[in-house]
């Protein structure tokens, strides 16, 4: 079936997802919500970039075949959004612009492939949510954003820091985008935080050389006494409106709620809690997005990837 007969929602002149009524969700095309491929439309308003590469994980490794799991796991999601009263895929142009090939066997020729294709893929749409891969991608995609807007505030939610120096003396790796980002002013020190940071570290001294970096920290540990309206009103007043890229590492949930990813850790924030953040960026100067981490071989009954599925129909929304 080609592209023009396949049947398909459309609202406000965007071409939107594949129609349920006529081809069961379990059927049909593989993209994100079964949106349309990028080259099947114009005008792209927001565009999904899988990044799948993990060369860069420090322990279990698999989150190169995350975009694929999560584009799996978002047939279920719809045009309609209550949560919010928006119909994302009515309000913008949304279109999969499929998977980024970069090396897998040289991390540094990676990271700069991942900045050239995102920064081409900016000239075709305003806005990207990348679905990773490992965190390591973040590092290229501020260098593209920071081009773009200057020193950007950045929201990162992961149950760890990834302001480390190096690891086995290698610089780049999943737990360092956010120091090599800050060393390289792509962010804007006043204005950006972690949420969900929570576990074990090296050092206390980590905490210390976080805060020199430029980061806030919203601990795991807070949600238990101020939940996750607090967290909200923390991150609205470190930002304010500052253009704002939002990397969300998937374990920043409890493993009971994403199994599968590399580096788990006790004591995480909900799915319901997170999406509850994100419904709030619909205030905030949103101006692109990653969620990385997701490892389905380790992902019982798509868990993992249904809500990383979700926490990029939020960010659709909000945007």
């Amino acid at each position: 079936m080609s592209f023009n007969e396949v049947p398909r929602i459309v609202e406000n002149g965007r071409i939107g997802q594949v129609d349920a009524t006529k081809i069961p969700r379990y059927a049909g095309l593989g993209t994100f919500a079964r949106l349309p491929e990028i080259d099947d439309v114009s005008d792209v308003d927001i565009a999904l970039l899988g990044i799948p590469f993990d060369t860069g994980v420090s322990y279990r490794p698999g989150a190169r075949f995350g975009p694929g799991h999560v584009r799996q796991s978002s047939r279920l999601l719809r045009p309609y959004n209550p949560a919010v009263d928006v119909s994302p895929f009515a309000r913008h142009q949304v279109a999969d612009a499929g998977d980024l090939g970069v090396n897998p066997f040289d991390l540094e020729e990676a990271i700069r492939d991942i900045e050239h294709g995102s920064r081409a893929l900016h000239e075709r749409a305003k806005r990207i949510i990348s679905i990773g891969g490992d965190h390591t991608i973040a590092l290229p995609l501020l260098r593209t954003m920071a081009a773009k807007h200057g020193p950007i505030s950045v929201i990162h939610f992961d149950a760890h820091l990834d302001t480390w120096d190096t690891y086995f003396g290698a610089a780049y790796t999943h737990g360092t985008p956010f120091r090599r980002a800050s060393e390289e002013g792509l962010i804007d020190r006043d204005g950006s935080m972690h949420v969900g940071v929570r576990g074990p570290l090296y050092s206390k001294k980590d905490l210390s050389d976080d805060a020199d970096l430029g980061f806030d920290i919203f601990s795991a540990t807070e949600f238990d006494y101020l939940g996750f309206a607090g967290a909200i009103e923390r991150i609205a007043a470190r930002v304010e409106n500052r253009p704002v890229y939002v990397s969300i590492d998937i374990d920043v949930l409890d493993p009971a709620h994403a199994p599968g990813t590399g580096t788990p850790e006790a004591g995480g924030i909900t799915s319901r809690e997170l999406l509850g953040i994100i419904r709030s960026f619909k205030n905030l100067n949103l101006v692109g997005a990653d969620v990385v981490e997701v490892a389905p071989a380790y992902d019982h009954a798509e868990i993992t990837g249904i809500a990383a599925a979700h926490v990029i129909y939020e960010l659709l929304s909000a945007m």
